[in-house]
């Protein structure tokens, strides 16, 4: 069964690009457009991985990743953010948060493909 993994971005773009690179590789997506729908979807499925974006209307991925993180089943599901966002205290306050890896966009198919692989063991 191949591992599925929820991608939260306000961008189509975006998550139709990441999207496409994981679908290639063997991956099954779901795809959200703000944390808020992250988090109603999270609740309906099991979410293997999160790739997430920091700035999104309704609700930031920080505070997304801070919510699920409170949720039992998602206390362990690593979450990568993919952003613009370069901050060395917006990275701070994402470990705080349990964020596991911060790549920055534009993204390298290769080395989100490692990162993901890496946190799916």
């Amino acid at each position: 069964m191949p591992k599925k993994i929820l991608i939260v971005d306000d961008s189509t773009v975006m998550r139709m690009t990441v999207s496409s690179v994981l679908k290639e590789s063997g991956y099954e997506v779901v795809e959200a457009e703000n944390g808020q729908v992250a988090l109603e979807k999270a609740v309906q499925t099991t979410i293997d991985l999160i790739i997430c974006d920091v700035n999104m209307p309704v609700m930031d991925g920080l505070t997304f990743a801070r919510q699920i993180k409170m949720e039992p089943d998602y206390r362990f599901v690593p979450i990568i953010m993919l952003t613009t966002v370069t901050g060395q205290s917006e990275m701070e306050a994402g470990k705080a948060a349990g964020v596991k890896a911060w790549m920055v966009k534009p993204f390298d198919k290769v080395k989100l493909l490692g990162a993901v692989s890496k946190l799916l063991g």
